[in-house]
């Protein structure tokens, strides 16, 4: 038997796609070992943004450092911009970029008789989907499932469709069976996820996302909460919203980028829709379901963003009456055509307008979260807090609540009254 280590960075897809592969690992007599040095160290990277590369960059080098002994295997989104390179550099002995995870145990199994090392190939445009399943998820009272990869939009600032590769969905089978899985092992909440989620079905011709969150639901009466991880606004049809009225096992809170509240740079964006667009969905969204969370994806700082059209976006964000705000300074990601464009903006710039907008973010939940002070709210308890001496849980809507109580309560529903968190002094 063998150690192995796994260090995950990046989105929800990551962390799906790494405990599949630790349960391949472990079905093949491997195990897992919290403390190093181990025998295999695994480090599943994110190219997203400059910073999600950098970290990348750092835990490999760490990594390699202090474990010289052992194999090191790097997959994931950076090892698709670099992989000769990690090899060559002596920093990896194997590298599996974002389509061969599946592979590891033949990667390790060619490597400890030859001592060979090697580099699966690389993302290609026209890959199929890969169908990694998991059982469980580790220390968690709630599941992802990811049901689709890669990307089609090809937004100008974006590395991703050339790391992930095109849009490609999971058998819809493969995806009910799963859910089944993680129901019987206890989950009681399910996080569909993906690269591009809602664009599911487009490559399969018989089905689409709301035909499959349907079938999940209908075939699945136990489940008790279903989340959407995050979806473009041009993905919420009239279907989906019908859809999250009719079943209150739908989580009540999206996750809908908007990364600019100016038409103009939206078009420098590609993005494929401007901000009327955009509104008319929002709108009837909190219009047919008024309590929902509503959050959001912002990059400021854009190429030849002027200080008008930031001041675009933070009117827009105010009309649209969002709950929550992540906030992103634009980062160069060379191969996109954003980092060619003129006018480039100065750090400090993004660095002050990044920080404006947090604090318009803090505001704007504070807001949403005093429309529910003093009601009765279910909350599905996640992990104690030994800090806070309490028992930390997520609402439907996305509200952080802290219960105290002398027995356990993980993984269950508790219903409570929700109070307005202390502000931070």
């Amino acid at each position: 038997m063998k150690s192995y280590k796994i260090v995950t960075l990046g989105c929800k897809v990551n962390a799906y796609e790494s405990q599949a592969v630790k349960e391949l690992l472990n079905q093949n007599g491997y195990y897992e070992c919290k403390e190093e040095p181990a025998d295999i160290i695994i480090v599943n990277t994110c190219a997203v943004t400059k910073v999600g590369a950098n970290k990348s960059l750092q835990k490999i080098h760490s990594l390699s450092k202090e474990n010289p002994q052992s194999i090191r295997v790097v997959m994931g989104c950076f090892a698709e911009l670099g992989a000769q390179k990690l090899i060559d550099n002596g920093e990896a002995d194997i590298v599996l970029g974002t389509a061969d995870k599946g592979k590891i145990i033949e990667r390790l199994e060619e490597y400890q008789n030859k001592s060979c090392k090697s580099v699966s190939q690389m993302m290609k445009r026209d890959r199929e989907y890969e169908c990694l399943k998991i059982q469980k998820f580790e220390d968690n009272t709630r599941a992802f499932l990811k049901i689709q990869d890669g990307c089609d939009n090809f937004c100008s600032y974006c590395i991703i469709p050339f790391t992930r590769g095109k849009s490609r969905s999971r058998d819809p089978q493969s995806v009910i069976d799963e859910v089944k899985r993680l129901i019987n092992n206890g989950y009681n909440e399910i996080v569909v996820t993906g690269i591009d989620t809602a664009s599911y079905g487009k490559d399969l011709g018989n089905i689409d996302f709301v035909t499959l969150l349907k079938r999940i639901l209908d075939e699945n009466p136990t489940l008790k909460r279903l989340r959407i991880s995050s979806i473009e606004a041009s993905q919420i049809n009239e279907q989906l919203i019908d859809l999250i009225v009719s079943d209150p096992r739908i989580c009540r809170h999206l996750h809908i980028p908007l990364q600019s509240g100016s038409s103009s740079v939206l078009k420098r964006m590609n993005r494929k829709y401007d901000t009327e667009e955009f509104f008319s969905r929002i709108k009837e969204v909190k219009t047919r379901i008024p309590n929902i969370a509503l959050a959001c994806d912002v990059i400021v700082g854009f190429p030849q963003e002027s200080e008008e059209e930031f001041e675009e976006t933070i009117q827009f964000i105010k009309k649209c009456g969002f709950a929550f705000l992540h906030v992103f300074p634009y980062s160069i990601r060379p191969g996109t055509r954003a980092a060619k464009m003129e006018g480039q903006i100065a750090p400090q710039i993004k660095k002050d307008r990044v920080h404006r907008l947090l604090a318009l973010g803090k505001e704007l939940e504070r807001e949403y979260q005093k429309r529910f002070d003093g009601e009765s709210l279910e909350v599905l308890i996640e992990e104690y807090d030994e800090k806070k001496k309490a028992y930390r849980g997520l609402t439907s809507n996305y509200l952080e609540v802290y219960v105290k109580s002398d027995e356990c309560l993980l993984g269950r529903f508790i219903k409570t009254t929700y109070h307005v968190p202390n502000e931070e002094k």
